[in-house]
């Protein structure tokens, strides 16, 4: 068999026509396989819907309880057969409860990694390989100059700059699911043991990653209608980047604006967001665990998507590996 016969792109996702399902379709569809909870990965809508049982917790909350038809929970390495098709799920290292996804079929493996990250992050489980003879990988920061730095030397900068100016409230953006918790814990790990004041729009995944034993510390509603401004003097704010710029930031004591991304490293995306303080913290691969993660799984065929395609499909033809683009659309950077 080949592995186009077994997967491959369409407008709605990847597409395994053997088994009569998509792999995070970007429209509704009648069977869907989801990596993870992010809403570029993660629609509403579908018919049924086969993922952790993180991931389907974290699209109830996001989405509602009438989120698709119906749904199975599947647990990291068990096997499930769809319609003759073996599929599981394995440690994508992204945020909670996010996979890559193996599909075999007579032999032949290939294993959709979703998005993953191979840095220890104690806010998931961590990445592990899969062997397989085609790997679909990701390329969100897939280009040689992305190497990120060391997110816990990114986030004293964070500590080192609440000790240079302990009267302003600086203000961190992070995406509501996996960035923000991740740098949350980052805080904790680093020493800092204060309360943490997270915007509306983080509390119920906050609570379901404590729910999960992701331990957070002591966390506060940054709401300051009822409250007096002082105490956000110095103090960590963490929401999502969006409101940043509009009214509620401009409440605080002369706000610091920070910003958690692997996108920080690019000075002009910065500056142009307005941000003083640039923390280079990413939950994806940069380029050298993009290329570590190829030769550790040495697959006879690399397919790329949703990135910097060609550069990494280029460095796999260097190496004597059959590669090719997949140019599939809609999928946007929620969880840089």
């Amino acid at each position: 068999m080949r592995p186009d016969q077994l997967l491959y792109p369409t407008p709605e996702g990847l597409f395994c026509p053997i088994g009569g399902f998509y792999i995070d379709p970007v429209r509704p569809v009648e069977r869907a396989l989801v990596t993870h909870g992010h809403s570029d990965h993660a629609r509403s809508g579908h018919g049924h819907v086969l993922a952790t049982r993180q991931t389907l917790d974290i699209m109830r909350i996001r989405y509602g309880d009438n989120f698709a038809g119906s749904e199975q929970a599947v647990a990291f390495g068990e096997e499930v057969t769809v319609n003759g098709v073996k599929v599981s799920f394995h440690p994508a290292g992204h945020v909670l409860g996010s996979a890559q996804i193996a599909v075999e079929k007579d032999g032949l493996r290939i294993v959709v990694s979703g998005d993953y990250k191979r840095r220890p992050d104690p806010t998931c489980a961590a990445y592990v390989p899969v062997p397989c003879d085609v790997f679909i990988t990701e390329a969100t920061f897939g280009l040689p100059v992305f190497h990120h730095p060391d997110p816990m030397a990114e986030t004293r900068k964070l500590l080192a700059s609440l000790r240079q100016f302990p009267e302003r409230t600086h203000l961190v953006g992070a995406y509501a699911l996996g960035k923000a918790q991740r740098v949350i814990r980052l805080l904790r790990d680093a020493g800092y043991d204060k309360p943490i004041y997270i915007h509306g729009a983080l509390e119920s995944l906050c609570d379901y990653y404590i729910s999960q034993g992701i331990a957070l510390g002591e966390l506060k509603p940054a709401t300051i209608e009822s409250r007096d401004q002082s105490i956000f003097q110095g103090a960590v704010v963490v929401g999502p980047p969006s409101t940043f710029q509009d009214r509620w930031a401009r409440r605080f004591h002369d706000p610091l604006p920070a910003f958690a991304s692997g996108w920080m490293m690019v000075r002009q995306r910065a500056k142009q967001l307005g941000v003083e303080l640039p923390l280079v913290i990413s939950d994806h691969c940069d380029w050298p665990e993009l290329t570590e993660t190829i030769s550790d799984l040495k697959p006879s065929e690399v397919w790329v998507t949703h990135g910097r395609e060609e550069a990494l499909v280029r460095w796999c033809e260097l190496q004597g590996i059959a590669a090719k683009p997949l140019h599939l659309i809609g999928y946007e950077d929620e969880g840089d």
